[in-house]
């Protein structure tokens, strides 16, 4: 079937393809670099900790910056549109020895000439584990102050440098805070550490930075390997600190119990904030950080933004870190994913389906939910591909890439 018979047959049920296309195009989604090297970065401190793991070990990992940006450019060439690159802080390019505290926007010069030399944006992150100062699982919450100032000064230095990012390219960085502390046991207080974890959050944003550089936002955790039993900063207390403060409040979806989806959360948290900030994951179980897959609950949550006409205000980040595949197949896999997701969106006849629901016809609306399966997204999306110079045979490319480039590291 070609474009052109789907097109008409999307019309019928009230749905321009044209307008969907166009509005794609417009969406730009934050690609995680740590995905290319399993989370290792460049300043060789050694195996990850703070509940974090990459398990496999697929031959081909990036070693270094320009083997890094080298997979970055050639998956990127596989992804249809134009999107942004996210950075965390161990990923700074520097000859000299500096630690996180100390970290200057003078460190990631080869990261904004990378990006400008390809019309691309920056994100940001403070990287708050694998450091032997975060080796208890204990940063902004640590009763240690020597420690929790370490912390605070690495989460100032990094919200000066989201900012150079902004400035440099013309668009805001979306600076972003999460960290691993908790406590395996029970504990016998859970309010000093929140308390603490409140206190550091207050001192990192008390310097006011230009929004038009800058977008701060603060993400939970349900748990983690080694923080089973309390995590300090849960959804509560960050929804309560960023609704207080004029911070965002970043829902990532394997950051949740198994049968809480963050898709039911998106039309709430957007009715109380000018924008919100997603992390996209796939969790097998628990926060496994598997290849995003187009799926029910990425359907839902694309089918949440765009109903809620919010793909201006939604700031998508894909974050996953499968080391047991391809890298670059993970790469564009989740990417794919998440921009079919948003087509599938699009294609829905939203307002035909909201007025049915005004009149209570449910049943209705059942029976367009599972008619619009059948319908052929997939001439769209390679209608898309096309428009966007990208090749639908990505995969042989792939292969190629591994055989001349990766299988030689």
């Amino acid at each position: 079937m070609s474009y052109s018979e789907v097109k008409k047959n999307y019309a019928e049920i009230g749905v321009d393809t044209e307008k969907a296309l166009e509005a794609l195009k417009q969406v730009s989604i934050s690609l995680h670099c740590w995905q290319g090297d399993d989370v290792q970065g460049f300043e060789n401190s050694g195996s990850l900790s703070g509940g974090i793991a990459a398990t496999g070990n697929y031959p081909g990992k990036a070693r270094d910056p320009k083997e890094l940006m080298d997979d970055i450019d050639f998956a990127l060439s596989l992804i249809p549109g134009k999107h942004r690159i996210n950075l965390h802080a161990i990923y700074m390019i520097t000859d000299e020895k500096v630690d996180r505290d100390k970290l200057e926007p003078r460190h990631f010069e080869p990261w904004v000439k990378f990006a400008k030399e390809r019309g691309l944006k920056l994100d940001f992150n403070p990287t708050f584990f694998s450091h032997p100062k975060a080796s208890n699982n204990l940063t902004l919450s640590n009763p240690d102050p020597e420690i929790r100032n370490f912390w605070i000064e690495h989460g100032k230095a990094c919200r000066r440098i989201a900012a150079y990012f902004g400035k440099e390219l013309g668009s805001p960085a979306l600076c972003n805070v999460w960290i691993p502390d908790g406590y395996k046991n029970i504990p016998a207080d859970r309010l000093a550490p929140r308390a603490l974890l409140k206190d550091s959050l207050d001192k990192i944003f008390e310097e006011k930075l230009n929004p038009k550089y800058i977008i701060d936002s603060v993400e939970s955790k349900v748990w983690g390997m080694g923080i089973e039993s309390y995590t300090v900063g849960s959804h509560e207390f960050y929804m309560n600190y960023a609704a207080k403060n004029d911070v965002l409040c970043l829902l990532d979806n394997g950051h949740y119990h198994p049968t809480e989806m963050v898709s039911d959360k998106i039309s709430s948290m957007l009715l109380f904030a000018d924008k919100l900030a997603l992390h996209v994951t796939r969790p097998v179980r628990w926060d496994s950080d598997h290849t995003v897959l187009l799926d029910d609950e990425l359907k839902e949550i694309a089918k949440e933004i765009v109903r809620s006409d919010a793909l201006d205000r939604v700031l998508i980040g894909m974050d996953y870190f499968d080391a047991s595949i391809n890298r670059i197949a993970a790469w564009v896999t989740g990417m794919h994913a998440m921009q079919q997701a948003i087509l599938i969106a699009l294609l829905t006849p939203s307002e035909k389906l909201r007025d049915m629901q005004k009149k209570n016809d449910f049943t209705g609306i059942m029976v367009s939910f599972e008619k619009l399966k059948l319908m052929n997204f997939g001439e769209v999306w390679k209608e898309y591909c096309k428009r966007e110079n990208t090749p639908l045979d990505w995969y042989e490319k792939i292969l190629q890439y591994e055989k001349d480039i990766l299988s030689l590291r």
